[in-house]
């Protein structure tokens, strides 16, 4: 027991060392160490590096040790699109305050301003990533945060642009309350296990908001992409909760609010689809839930294609949409019940605010439309009334059996 005691207390002794011989290095134009990369050879593992407010024309800076880096008055880390700026390849580093501009671009290799390669618990937190291809690349990496950063770039096309906030076979990653603009994607996954992505504003990228892709067992809550030129992708993905998110502005031939490709056993529940093109694409997806979303002003609410089924949809907004549900089949495999449908014309007589027949969402002209694109313009119509009237009254071409057998009179809370 005494021989415990003193390895216990040697123990405890080393501990007590380790941390006060931990110390701050601080890199300044006008201080002893004037570069970053000085600063990163002097400091040891649990060090502290604190840059002062400058600019830095530095680039393929590389992290390989546990340390704080701390950036005072915002300094500047200028890769004068060189390569790389800041490679982290150690555990435990935390990065925060610095503006981190102008990364190499290439075709053949992925530069980024922050890349992080083989780590965990990695913090990424208050910097500005500007005019980077990549912004911060993550490739695997465990339970890495990823918080408050400001990235924005000046992309025109896909194939000179790189991803915002990039993740590649990541584990327990938490990103939060980022902003991303003007890159390819503006956050990227594939091959992600368990991330957590809340309360990020993902705008005016080129291509998707988020581009989601074999990343099981993830959550996005209360994010909010907007006029991005694709909208949203989630694919190839099981058990993924998608709740509270704003899908805004996604307006284009190919521009979807959320598409969801070969989804399953999936929530999408409390999202708000506004001024779409689609609010939300669905093909070869199963056995979700989509319940307490609002679709409104979007051109189709919904596109359900033919091979996706036991989905279930209810407790659902559908408000002033051009079209509320469209298919590209007469047989249906899902389940609508309990939706408020701003088009339902039917009654409550015995005011249970249930509504007594039900509603048919799929219109006639949404089919004619699908099969000619330019017959749009009779969106508004007598003619168009009068044909979906009688489409009503004796189905021949829509889905029969796509209906809601409990459309609500008034709109759900």
């Amino acid at each position: 027991m005494k021989g415990f005691n003193h390895i216990a207390l040697a123990g405890v002794f080393l501990l007590i060392g380790s941390v006060a011989s931990a110390q701050t290095i601080t890199v300044s134009p006008n201080g002893e160490v004037k570069t970053i990369a000085e600063g990163l050879e002097l400091v040891q593992p649990n060090d502290t590096l604190i840059i002062r407010q400058g600019t830095y024309l530095e680039h393929n800076l590389m992290v390989d040790k546990p340390v704080t880096i701390i950036g005072e008055g915002r300094p500047v880390l200028d890769g004068e699109k060189k390569g790389f700026i800041l490679v982290i390849t150690a555990d435990d580093v935390t990065v925060k305050g610095l503006e981190v501009r102008n990364t190499s671009t290439s075709f053949m290799e992925d530069y980024a301003g922050i890349l992080i390669e083989e780590t965990r618990n990695t913090v990424i937190e208050d910097n500005r990533l500007i005019d980077n291809f990549f912004g911060i690349y993550l490739a695997e990496t465990d339970k890495a945060v990823i918080r408050n950063n400001y990235l924005s770039a000046s992309g025109e096309r896909e194939t000179s642009s790189g991803n915002g906030i990039h993740l590649w076979y990541s584990k327990d990653t938490k990103i939060e309350d980022n902003y991303v603009r003007g890159h390819r994607d503006g956050l990227y996954f594939e091959f992600v296990d368990g991330a957590h992505i809340t309360n990020n504003l993902s705008e005016e990228n080129i291509r998707y908001g988020i581009h989601f892709m074999y990343s099981d067992n993830c959550s996005y809550v209360e994010n909010t992409f907007r006029d991005n030129g694709g909208g949203v992708a989630v694919m190839y993905t099981s058990n993924v909760e998608i709740i509270g998110n704003r899908f805004e502005d996604n307006w284009g031939s190919s521009a979807y609010g959320m598409l969801l490709k070969e989804i399953n056993r999936s929530r999408i529940e409390n999202n708000h689809f506004e001024n779409n093109s689609v609010g939300l694409y669905i093909e070869a997806t199963s056995r979700n839930e989509v319940k307490g979303n609002t679709f409104r002003q979007n051109g189709w609410a919904i596109k359900l294609m033919a091979n996706s089924t036991d989905n279930m949809f209810s407790e659902n907004n559908f408000i002033a949409n051009s079209f509320e549900v469209s298919t590209n089949s007469r047989r249906n495999f899902n389940e609508f019940t309990g939706n408020y449908w701003s088009q339902y014309e039917g009654y409550d007589l015995d005011r249970d605010g249930v509504g007594d027949v039900p509603h048919h969402p799929v219109r006639l002209f949404t089919i004619l439309v699908e099969k000619q694109p330019q017959s749009l313009l009779l969106l508004r119509s007598l003619l168009i009334d009068i044909l979906d009237a009688a489409e009503k009254v004796m189905p021949a071409l829509t889905p029969e059996t796509l209906i809601d057998i409990k459309p609500q009179m008034d709109q759900i809370p």
